[in-house]
């Protein structure tokens, strides 16, 4: 619906809004942003996502100009400023970020345009990047054996018996949760092996992302060497008392013991404990559930494993 436009607005096209309310189509794109933030907060989204989003759109402003009125954004324009961004700027761009960088568009312009601020939504049919993403490296069956030995040494064999690296590669191995959930784990999140089905709870950090909780199946060997790694380093409240990072250089480790050819990561385990349930059998909404991703995301994420399973993605 065509909304009315206060005879204030009509007065001045540079009009700073106070409100979302008083955004119209001859407001400048630099005199959007702050509210623009509001609205990111009040729909849940994290610190980081708003400063990537907010940062994104700092470059339009370099690249359009920050007294542009929103209506004069078209999708030409759109497409002109990423072909710039990609091609013409000087900084590499990877595509991660570019994608990223057409999402931030996306929700900023159908926000304008659910507002009634402008008649249309530009970045509808801005162009996507063209070509397939590149593949992630995963772990094909022999580097997971090679590296669960690995690892297995470390608990065993070293001068200084440490159980983390097995319970570390086995948990990503089983369950692909991310860096961040891994840090969030506690004791009371494992069934112990004593379960006729151990489980794991994964939880989030607000109730906002409550959705992407999930109980996840998982081995009576993976919580035997929770509680054998709970009994050697106590932890007092989540089950890694040390840093992420201290995690990924013990994922490089493993790697390196096992010979494996690429760096060990925790998304490389991710992609490679998602393909492995695929290539098991799994059902797609299944391993959807399992990763705690969206549907919208997923038909991405789905194609990819099924290009790492050696399949052709499907037309649909």
């Amino acid at each position: 619906m065509k909304r009315e436009i206060p005879p204030t607005q009509q007065l001045s096209m540079f009009a700073i809004p106070a409100t979302e309310g008083e955004i119209f189509a001859g407001t400048a794109l630099e005199h959007t942003l702050s509210m623009f933030q509001t609205h990111l907060y009040r729909d849940g989204k994290t610190q980081h996502t708003i400063y990537a989003f907010t940062a994104d759109l700092h470059l339009l402003l370099e690249f359009a100009g920050g007294s542009v009125p929103i209506s004069a954004i078209s999708t030409d324009m759109l497409n002109r400023y990423l072909h710039w961004m990609e091609h013409e700027r000087g900084i590499p761009c990877s595509r991660k970020t570019y994608a990223r960088r057409v999402t931030t568009l996306k929700v900023f312009f159908r926000w304008l345009h659910g507002l009634g601020a402008i008649p249309a939504d530009p970045a509808v049919a801005v162009l996507q990047r063209s070509g397939q993403a590149p593949l992630a490296n995963v772990l094909e069956a022999p580097m997971i054996d090679a590296a669960l030995k690995a690892s297995r040494e470390f608990r065993t064999v070293s001068q200084e018996p440490d159980t983390r690296p097995a319970f570390l590669f086995r948990l990503l191995l089983e369950t692909g949760i991310k860096k961040g959930e891994a840090m969030r784990l506690t004791r009371a999140d494992f069934e112990g092996p004593e379960s006729s089905a151990p489980m794991l709870l994964v939880r989030q950090p607000s109730t906002t992302h409550q959705y992407k909780e999930r109980r996840i199946p998982v081995s009576r060997e993976l919580a035997t060497l929770m509680q054998e790694y709970a009994a050697q380093y106590h932890p007092p409240k989540t089950l890694f008392t040390c840093t992420a990072r201290n995690l990924e250089y013990i994922l490089a480790a493993i790697g390196e013991a096992a010979d494996i050819p690429f760096k060990v990561s925790f998304e490389m385990m991710r992609w490679t404990s998602a393909l492995r349930d695929y290539q098991n059998g799994a059902a797609p909404e299944a391993i959807r559930e399992k990763l705690g991703l969206s549907p919208i995301s997923w038909v991405e994420t789905f194609s990819k494993i099924r290009r790492l399973a050696g399949e052709a993605p499907s037309d649909s």
